[in-house]
């Protein structure tokens, strides 16, 4: 999850995991998912089985993104004692090289002391399995990049906040390559090289898009199965996951973002309270029209977590937002306005938000002079 406190910011397997790090801001809350072609059954299959005789052999992991996401997950496979190599720029570069990764954790705190940190993707070498940790609206800039990381069993599992990553993964590097995913922790960067965990428990859900049981899934639970403060949970029905945690994370985003208000505000004043049911009940109509088995347990499963929250919790978007970066605008709360005119579901309180961003998100990506 991208948030923080202001801002809501392994054993039988050995793992080499790389991080990217492109900024001090950057976090997570994150989603994909869809469904496999026919077309490539044939290819996808081949992967599998390679998988299957393969398994008991080395991995290696690459986690691309910065912030929360990729310095948590990529923090707790260093200290589960895999062989984790690092892409970072900037600061982020430095900071690594000088000082090594420090995680800040409420469930421990460790520091990778040593790290190998590099600034180009080819210099990592091809890897088993790539975690994309970017912000959502990075996926298609970065995806052509992932190439350089791929041999012919390599398999990418998105972690992004939204809906479409997978899709645009699968468009770029082939539906086979793709395991649908998604993520939460309530972590940030603190400061260069260093990642701060604030609240809930950190997990990683995935699983294969036409809900087959596969062993490359399997293999990558037992990896983080044997992860410190890592919950490992595969999924047969890894789309309806993935919308469930958008129903939460876009209402969230979406209501922050235009009040400006922490969640604890969002929830206590009853007017921002009936502003958030109200958002998750349009993506929840919208799910339902795309075929997903959202219902109103879901509903309840996202008040559960909202009430829980850190009362000075804030969504990443929302943070993006009032700080005068790019967010995550287009790829949560425009996401919802595009799909639901497709499907032709109404979803008015979800298209007044995004209309009343849209101006500055145009303004942080200089599209729009004031």
């Amino acid at each position: 999850c991208g948030c923080g406190p202001q801002g809501v910011g392994c054993g039988a397997l050995t793992l080499r995991s790389s991080l990217v790090l492109r900024g001090p801001h950057s976090a997570a809350l994150n989603l994909p998912g869809a469904a496999l072609d026919s077309s490539s059954d044939q290819q996808s299959g081949q992967i599998l089985n390679n998988w299957k005789h393969e398994i008991n052999k080395t991995m290696k992991f690459a986690i691309i993104g910065t912030g929360g996401v990729g310095g948590y997950f990529g923090a707790r496979l260093h200290e589960a004692g895999e062989d984790v190599v690092f892409l970072a720029r900037g600061q982020h570069l430095r900071a690594l090289r000088e000082n090594g990764l420090q995680l800040h954790s409420i469930d421990g705190d460790y520091h990778a002391t040593t790290v190998s940190a590099h600034d180009q993707f080819p210099d990592m070498g091809t890897v088993d399995v790539v975690l994309v940790a970017t912000k959502a609206w990075q996926v298609p800039e970065i995806a052509p990049d992932l190439q350089a990381l791929l041999h012919k069993d390599t398999f990418v599992v998105p972690l992004q906040n939204g809906v479409e990553a997978a899709d645009q993964l699968a468009k770029a590097l082939g539906n086979e390559r793709v395991v649908g995913g998604l993520c939460g922790v309530m972590a940030f960067i603190e400061a260069p090289g260093v990642i701060r965990h604030a609240a809930i428990e950190p997990f990683i859900s995935f699983g294969e898009r036409d809900g087959q049981r596969s062993e490359r899934v399997q293999a990558l639970d037992a990896v983080l199965s044997k992860c410190h403060a890592v919950q490992s949970k595969p999924t047969e029905d890894i789309a309806k996951a993935v919308w469930e945690k958008f129903l939460f994370i876009s209402a969230f985003s979406g209501v922050g973002g235009v009040t400006r208000m922490p969640i604890g505000v969002l929830r206590s004043v009853p007017e921002t309270r009936k502003l958030l049911d109200a958002t998750l009940r349009e993506v929840l109509a919208l799910a339902q029209a795309r075929g997903l088995g959202l219902d109103e347990q879901s509903i309840e499963r996202a008040w559960k977590t909202f009430d829980a929250l850190p009362s000075g919790g804030t969504a990443s978007m929302q943070r993006d937002v009032m700080e005068g970066r790019p967010s995550e605008l287009e790829t949560q709360t425009g996401a919802i306005v595009r799909l639901a005119q497709k499907a032709k579901v109404s979803v008015p309180v979800n298209q007044f938000i995004y209309q009343s961003l849209r101006p500055t998100e145009l303004q942080a990506r200089r599209e729009l002079e004031v």
